[in-house]
């Protein structure tokens, strides 16, 4: 009788134990741009709360957001706002996706540092991507072909740049097509004749950014709009936060916790 007493109340701790272990575990997926953010943000918040566990993975904006209908995480990146098929689907699931803006961000054409080209206009940068110009000394560099990087569909990148860029024409067959935005800054950084885009926070050292329609991209233009490929990054999460989520969520859009780890990761604060 002591023993299954025992064993009873040893199963019954364990089961507790790893219920609130799960309460305590914030999953967070989604865009690849975004992430930078999630994971300074992670870091520093797991740091003054030890007993919560936060899980951060980058499978891209509509993965993300796909995730979160399915519940599958509890807040999703994004940086891209929800088309209204997922929102009628999320809502024929019994979810309801709340966003919040936690910073700015910019798409930026990148190329080697040894490329002379400095600005592109929005036609030019189309014409690149749509296959019509193909050699850098159409547009001022070397007499050398261009390697085309750009994203996958499920990109929130690569609607936004669909959208501003292209208008919605196709992409050249000869893209290179790469899953996240680190994969793409790796390929740029790696190939003299390449050019892709990517958030300003994956501008750094091994890579240049071009001007577009000669306006560079800085937190000014950026929040301001004068640059034109501009854009906010969200978190999404499912109906209005609470417990743990909540205080995450607060943490990101602090002006004095979160939104200054917007900054050191090279993307642009709300404040």
């Amino acid at each position: 009788m002591k023993k299954t007493w025992l064993a009873v109340t040893v199963a019954a701790l364990c089961c507790f134990g790893v219920a609130a272990y799960a309460a305590s575990m914030i999953r967070i997926d989604g865009s690849t741009t975004v992430l930078p953010i999630a994971q300074q943000c992670v870091e520093e918040f797991m740091r003054q709360n030890p007993g919560v566990k936060l899980t951060v993975s980058g499978g891209g904006s509509g993965n993300g957001i796909k995730a979160l209908i399915d519940g599958t995480t509890d807040i999703a990146d994004a940086s891209r706002f929800l088309k209204q098929e997922e929102v009628a689907l999320a809502v024929s699931k019994g979810r309801y996706p709340v966003p919040f803006c936690v910073a700015y961000d910019s798409i930026v054409p990148i190329v080697h540092p040894t490329n002379p080209v400095n600005n592109l206009t929005l036609a030019q940068l189309k014409d690149i991507w749509s296959g019509r110009v193909t050699n850098w000394k159409q547009v001022g560099g070397p007499d050398k072909g261009i390697v085309v990087i750009s994203r996958e569909t499920s990109s929130g990148t690569y609607e936004c740049w669909e959208e501003r860029v292209m208008m919605k024409a196709r992409v050249t067959p000869a893209a290179q097509n790469l899953a996240s935005s680190g994969a793409v800054f790796q390929a740029v950084s790696g190939n003299r004749y390449a050019i892709g885009y990517d958030g300003i926070g994956y501008v750094k050292r091994g890579v240049k950014a071009l001007s577009v329609n000669g306006v560079k991209a800085t937190p000014e233009t950026t929040i301001s709009g004068a640059y034109p490929i501009s854009r906010p990054l969200y978190m999404f999460t499912n109906g209005w936060p609470e417990g743990n989520v909540l205080n995450f969520i607060n943490f990101v859009l602090n002006p004095r916790k979160g939104q200054p780890l917007v900054k050191k990761a090279g993307f642009v604060p709300m404040y």
